[in-house]
C-alpha cells in the first residue's frame, strides 16, 4: 500500500473522530449516550471516507500445483493389424488404476491418427497416422508446464514431417510403450508407386515401381501390373540381403477415355507374415484433351513462378509463360490467358483477345497501365491515381460462380496495389473484398463476370506468391491455395452453359484419402439457394447396395464426406428436392489401406525419441518399471505455487454493510433514548 494512501486513511480517521465528537458531545450533556452515538457516526463517517479514499488490498493465496501425466494413444488402423487392440486396453486400464500415479499427477488422455483429440473411445479404424502433428499439438498444449508424455504406439507413420526430428523441439520427456512384434521377418514389399493421375488419349503413360526386400536368404519372385484378368507387364526379379531393392519403370498406353484401375502386385515369398504390402491398387483418368494456359507478362516477378506451379498441379493443366509478342503468335493453343499487369506494349494482346473472344484473367498491381487498360476495355473502368495501397483479402462467402475451397484469407499477407476504385459496367460477382488496415470494405479485390460468352475475373493486386507461402505455413502444403486458383483457371477456362445443379468431386480416390464430395444449387435467378434439400444416391457396381445420403450445408455449399464407403466401383446420383433436378456420375475409391503396410513396430526410431527427450522406452511387460521411474524422477515434483490478488477497498461490500448497520444502529438507538 502506498504511503500516501496510508496518510489518507490516518486523516480520514481524524475527521470522522472530529466530527463525531463534535456533534455527539461537544454539543451535549448527556456524556455516556452520545459516546455510544459518537462512535456509531465515527464508523459511518470514516468507512465512507475510506471508499473514498479506496485503498488497494493484496491477499496471497498458496496452493499445490501437481504434474500432468499426458498419455498419447495411437489410435490407427495400424495398431489393429498388428493385433495389439486389447494390449492397448490393458495398457490404459492399468495406467488408469494406478493409485500412486493418480496422486502424484493429473493424468490426461489423448488419442491420435491424422489428428489429435480427447479419448473418449477407441476404434482403430483411421487410414492415416501423424505423430509428428500429434507431439506438435501436445507441445503447444503443454508448454508451460510439467507434461511428461507416454507414447502408446507402433512408431509406424504414414504422413507428416519426420517425428524423430519434432521430439527434439518437444519440450517433455517422452516415454514410448513398443506396440507390436519387433523382431524383423523376411519381408518382400511395394514400398513406392509413382504414377500421374491423369494420361492423354492414345498416349502412353510412365508407371515407376519400388521394391524392396527384407531378408537374408537370396529369393527370385515375379512382378506384375495387371487390369482385371489381363498382365499387362510382368517381369522376373532376383533379390539378395545386400541387393534388397529394385526400381521398375515402364509405361502402358492409354487405349480408351474414363477411368481405368490396375494392379501392381510382387509375388510373396514362402512363410511371409503380411501380404498386404505385395500389392498395390492405382487408377488413371484418360482425358482427350489438356488446358493450355498462358501466362503474359513484361515483367520478372516472382508471382509468375507461383501461378505456374500452383496451376500445373492439375496434370491436366499446362502453363507458358510467354512475353506479349511470343504470345500472338500461338495464342490459338490456348484456352485461356493469364495477363500480368498490362502496359501499352499488351494492345496487339488485347486485339488478337477480342477478335478470338478468348477468356483472360487481368492481374494488377504497381506497374500495371490503368490509362491503357480503360482505354481497351469496355466493361470496367480503374480510378487513375498514381498512389499504391495494401489490400488484405476478405471473403465473400455469398460467391457462387464455383464451390469455393476452405481458404483462410483471413491469415493471408496484403497484396499490393493501385489506390482507387474500379467501376464494373457489366453484372459481376466479387469474390474477395478489399480491407485495409483493420477496415473492411465492400470495394473488390477480385472479381468474375460474363460478357459476349466471355469469362473474365480481375485480381486488382500483386505479390499472390505470398499467400502461396502462407498456404504452406498455415497447412504444411500448397493445397488449400493450389485448390483456389485451380478452381478460378477451371471457371475462366471452361465455355459450358451455367446449371443450376453443379458438383464437385474426384473421378477416383486412393483409400487413404478423404472421398469429398460438394454440390452447389441455384434457383431459377441462379442465386444461391440454402433452403433446398440434397440427397445422394449411391450403388455400389460389385454388391449393387444402394445408399441415400443428404448432403449437408457448408459455407456456401452442400458437401458429403463418403470416406466410409468400401473399396469398390460407385455411381451415384445428386437429388434437389423438392425441384426434382439431378445430376449423375461415377466414382471409384481404391482399395489400399497404408496401415496395413507395416509388419512391426519401429523400435529404432522410438528409442531415439524416448533417449533424446530425457525419458526412456518400453514394451508392456515393463509398465512396472515406467511406473516406478515416472514416480521416483525428481523432476515430477509437485510444487507449491502462489497467487496474489489485488482488491479495491470499493469491491468490498462488507463495508458497505457495515456503513448500512451502523447508519441503522444509531438511528434505533437515538429513538429508544427518546432522542427522535
Amino acid at each position: 500500500m502506498a504511503n500516501s494512501t496510508i496518510i489518507y486513511i490516518i486523516l480520514s480517521g481524524i475527521i470522522a473522530l472530529l466530527l463525531a465528537l463534535f456533534q455527539y458531545v461537544y454539543q451535549s450533556k448527556q456524556t455516556k449516550t452520545n459516546i455510544v452515538l459518537a462512535g456509531l457516526r465515527f464508523v459511518t463517517i470514516f468507512s465512507i471516507l475510506l471508499l473514498l479514499v479506496n485503498p488497494k488490498l493484496e491477499s496471497e493465496t498458496f496452493y499445490n500445483e501437481k504434474p500432468n501425466l499426458v498419455i498419447a494413444i495411437d489410435d490407427s488402423n495400424s495398431i489393429q493389424f498388428l493385433n495389439q487392440s486389447e494390449n492397448v486396453q490393458q495398457i490404459i486400464q492399468s495406467l488408469k488404476t494406478n493409485t500412486k500415479l493418480n496422486e502424484k499427477f493429473n493424468i490426461d488422455f489423448y488419442k491420435f491418427s491424422d489428428a489429435l483429440t480427447r479419448n473418449d473411445s477407441l476404434e482403430f479404424n483411421t487410414k492415416q497416422t501423424n505423430i509428428s502433428k500429434a507431439l506438435k499439438d501436445l507441445d503447444a498444449i503443454y508448454r508451460t508446464t510439467v507434461a511428461p508424455t507416454v507414447l502408446i504406439t507402433d512408431g509406424n507413420q504414414t504422413f507428416g514431417n519426420d517425428y524423430q526430428y519434432m521430439a527434439k523441439r518437444y519440450k517433455q520427456p517422452i516415454y514410448p510403450i513398443v506396440l507390436g512384434d519387433t523382431t524383423q521377418h523376411a519381408d518382400l514389399k511395394i514400398a513406392q508407386l509413382n504414377v500421374n493421375k491423369y494420361a492423354f488419349y492414345k498416349n502412353k503413360f510412365p508407371i515407376e515401381v519400388i521394391l524392396v526386400y527384407n531378408g537374408e536368404e537370396p529369393i527370385v519372385s515375379e512382378f506384375k501390373i495387371s487390369a482385371g484378368n489381363a498382365t499387362l507387364y510382368s517381369e522376373k526379379i532376383t533379390f539378395s540381403k545386400t541387393n534388397n531393392s529394385k526400381i521398375i519403370q515402364t509405361t502402358l498406353t492409354a487405349n480408351q477415355i474414363g477411368v481405368f484401375t490396375y494392379q501392381a502386385a510382387i509375388q510373396p515369398i514362402a512363410n511371409e507374415k503380411n501380404t498386404a504390402n505385395n500389392k498395390k491398387n492405382f487408377a488413371i483418368e484418360v482425358i482427350d484433351e489438356q488446358t493450355n494456359i498462358a501466362i503474359i507478362s513484361n515483367l520478372l516477378h516472382p508471382d509468375l513462378g507461383a501461378l505456374k506451379k500452383s496451376i500445373e498441379t492439375n496434370e491436366q493443366r499446362t502453363v507458358s509463360i510467354l512475353k506479349p509478342n511470343d504470345f500472338l503468335s500461338k495464342a490459338d493453343e490456348f484456352q485461356l490467358a493469364i495477363l500480368y499487369q498490362p502496359n501499352v506494349q499488351f494492345k496487339a494482346v488485347f486485339d488478337k483477345l477480342n477478335t478470338a473472344n478468348l477468356n483472360r484473367f487481368v492481374i494488377s498491381g504497381t506497374q500495371t497501365n490503368w490509362q491503357f487498360l480503360n482505354s481497351v476495355s469496355a466493361n470496367y473502368q480503374h480510378d487513375k491515381v498514381f498512389q499504391t495501397e495494401n489490400y488484405l483479402p476478405v471473403l465473400n462467402t455469398n460467391y457462387s460462380e464455383f464451390i469455393m475451397p476452405d481458404v483462410a484469407f483471413e491469415s493471408y499477407p496484403p497484396l499490393k496495389g493501385s489506390f482507387g476504385n474500379i467501376n464494373m459496367k457489366v453484372p459481376f460477382q466479387t469474390l474477395l473484398y478489399k480491407q485495409i488496415g483493420s477496415i473492411a470494405t465492400n470495394k473488390p479485390l477480385l472479381v468474375s463476370f460474363e460478357s459476349q460468352t466471355r469469362r473474365e475475373a480481375i485480381l486488382l493486386g500483386e505479390n499472390i506468391w505470398k499467400w502461396r507461402a502462407q498456404s504452406y505455413l498455415n497447412h504444411s502444403d500448397f493445397k488449400n491455395f493450389d485448390d483456389f486458383i485451380g478452381k478460378i483457371v477451371q471457371y475462366l477456362a471452361s465455355k459450358k452453359r451455367r446449371e443450376r445443379l453443379s458438383l464437385s468431386y474426384e473421378s477416383f480416390n486412393d483409400g487413404n484419402t478423404s472421398v469429398i464430395l460438394q454440390a452447389q444449387y441455384f434457383n431459377k435467378n441462379y442465386e444461391f439457394d440454402n433452403r433446398e434439400t440434397l440427397t445422394m444416391t449411391v450403388v455400389n457396381e460389385e454388391s449393387k447396395e444402394s445408399k441415400t445420403i443428404p448432403l449437408v450445408l457448408k459455407n456456401n455449399n452442400y458437401e458429403v464426406d463418403l470416406s466410409s464407403l468400401p473399396a469398390s466401383e460407385y455411381k451415384f446420383t445428386v437429388t434437389a428436392n423438392p425441384s426434382n433436378i439431378s445430376k449423375s456420375g461415377t466414382f471409384t475409391i481404391l482399395d489400399y489401406n497404408i496401415e496395413q503396410q507395416f509388419t512391426n513396430a519401429d523400435i529404432t526410431k522410438l528409442q531415439q525419441v524416448g533417449n533424446s527427450t530425457g525419458g526412456g522406452v518400453f514394451f508392456q511387460d515393463q509398465l512396472a518399471t515406467l511406473n516406478q521411474n515416472l514416480l521416483t524422477d525428481n523432476r515430477y515434483a509437485t510444487i507449491e505455487r502462489s497467487t496474489k490478488k489485488t482488491v479495491s477497498l470499493i469491491d468490498w461490500k462488507y463495508l458497505l454493510g457495515l456503513v448500512i448497520l451502523a447508519l441503522s444502529a444509531e438511528w434505533f438507538y437515538r429513538k429508544y433514548k427518546g432522542l427522535i
